[in-house]
């Protein structure tokens, strides 16, 4: 009786300290780590997962109008057992090919299925160039080359005022933000499971030049969503539905994690979706951002996004698999253009082959510096398959 009476003291004096701790916290910058801690550790996980969407505030894009898939009418295409391996090894949740405008094979595991939100980390990245492209066929945004700070004054006069939103969306902004996922205090904690996002991205300093040096950092995407709803008058979500979502004929309302209640998007990241509505996007792009006649993205823009960046990284490397927030590589001769997130998400689409592939799931090459990580290419000679049957 006295073990267990020691255990039960020893249990509530832990309980104490922590509820000490928590508070202590909660006055502080660090208040975040409560979140962070309650929403990973606690729940017998390590970090962010492909289903947070539960753990935050959220806030709706909206669809239109649904507009279906077709269906291949013809014999259909089956994984071999090697392939269904390679898709189990990386815990694959979601696998999708489209060729034609037709849906060739669909594959979900893990208990997922045709209508599961799941998580699409840096792809988001990529919907934020979508955003702004459209914002500049709108006219809200005047070219890739004005100023940031044109439209957020406390920009002007810092080292700050020559970033142009091209350089944002290089990646060359010159910014250190920080953009480590295992620093508990790093940016990407803080804006990740904290509440303040506009200060504490506008309060970083400039380390380069504006458009001298690519450093991938999910701050420069921030910046534009900040940019986006001043430009346009909507919130990122709001611009995004009525502008892109709406006319995709989406099959399910998407959504985007926000920082707080009526906050600010965390537009790095954080966009909840199904492999079908994602390959949507997929679509847009092959027609060359034109859908159902109605231009969302002009042939210039398109052009560019997918131009390769040209500059160099902080090691002296040429970037040329990177763009516009998209990326860049080729496959058996092909030009391949995707967006990708930490966890394995991908909207991949192959012009010359007329075809999509969306993979969402838990792993990705664990190196994150890859130009291309390996686990795409498993995916591309799946997709290659295909096109040489089809």
């Amino acid at each position: 009786m006295k073990f267990f009476g020691f255990i039960l003291r020893f249990l509530l004096s832990l309980l104490i300290a922590i509820g000490i701790v928590a508070a202590i916290l909660s006055f502080t910058e660090y208040s975040y780590l409560i979140k962070a801690v309650s929403s990973t550790y606690l729940e017998g996980k390590t970090g962010p997962s492909i289903l947070d969407h539960s753990k935050f505030e959220n806030r709706v894009v909206e669809t239109g109008l649904h507009k279906p898939w077709r269906m291949n009418d013809s014999t259909s295409f089956e994984l071999k057992k090697e392939e269904e391996a390679l898709l189990k090894k990386w815990e694959t949740t979601a696998f999708l090919l489209i060729k034609n405008d037709r849906i060739v094979l669909e594959r979900y595991m893990d208990d997922f299925a045709k209508n599961t939100y799941s998580n699409s980390f840096s792809v988001a990245k990529s919907l934020v160039s979508i955003a702004i492209g459209s914002a500049i066929q709108e006219g809200c945004i005047s070219s890739l080359d004005q100023k940031a700070a044109d439209f957020l004054p406390e920009l002007k006069g810092s080292g700050w005022s020559k970033i142009t939103i091209r350089h944002l969306l290089q990646m060359s902004s010159g910014v250190d933000f920080g953009e480590s996922y295992g620093d508990p205090f790093g940016f990407m904690a803080k804006t990740y499971y904290g509440q303040e996002l506009r200060d504490l991205t506008l309060s970083k300093v400039i380390e380069h030049p504006p458009g001298k040096v690519w450093k991938y950092q999910g701050g420069n995407t921030l910046v534009l969503s900040f940019i986006l709803k001043a430009a346009c008058g909507k919130s990122l979500s709001e611009f995004f539905s009525s502008h892109v979502w709406k006319k995709l004929g989406a099959a399910n309302d998407a959504l985007w994690t926000v920082a707080e209640k009526d906050g600010l998007e965390k537009a790095y990241c954080c966009f909840y979706s199904n492999a079908r509505d994602y390959a949507k996007i997929g679509k847009l792009m092959l027609q060359k951002g034109v859908w159902d006649k109605d231009t969302i993205l002009d042939r210039s823009y398109i052009a560019q996004a997918f131009s390769p960046v040209g500059l160099t990284d902080e090691e002296g490397g040429v970037i040329m698999h990177y763009a516009l927030h998209w990326w860049l590589t080729t496959y058996q001769g092909q030009k391949v253009h995707y967006a990708r997130g930490i966890q394995g998400q991908y909207i991949v689409f192959i012009p010359s082959w007329n075809m999509i592939l969306v993979r969402l799931g838990h792993q990705r090459d664990p190196n994150v510096g890859a130009k291309v990580p390996i686990d795409l290419y498993d995916y591309l000679a799946i997709a290659h398959r295909l096109q040489q049957e089809a």
